[in-house]
């Protein structure tokens, strides 16, 4: 194979690549955790938009239970956007392992 076709074709693979990073950064995620006490607004670059706080899950007697329910929900909205960016990552390279 011509290794100007390869280039041309690794341009286009690291083009599409970042045009769906860009995409998935800018999309805003939502996830309900602790039975939907916890609402997160995410977007996939990892900026929290918002965090809801159903009022019946806010008990000062056990602020250290409200703090571990926060940061659960955080973790899996983070998992989950990571899972997304694999799946279009596996997509656009054909399952090949990228090292970025």
């Amino acid at each position: 194979m011509n290794i100007n076709v390869l280039m041309q074709q690794a341009q286009k693979m690291q083009r599409d690549l970042e045009k769906a990073q860009k995409e998935l950064n800018s999309t805003k995620f939502e996830f309900d955790s602790a039975g939907g006490a916890i609402h997160i607004s995410i977007y996939g670059n990892r900026k929290i938009e918002k965090i809801e706080i159903d009022k019946d899950a806010i008990n000062p007697e056990d602020k250290e239970m409200l703090e571990d329910m926060i940061k659960i929900a955080v973790n899996e909205a983070i998992e989950k956007i990571d899972k997304e960016n694999e799946k279009i990552q596996s997509k656009l390279t054909n399952g090949m392992k990228m090292p970025f």
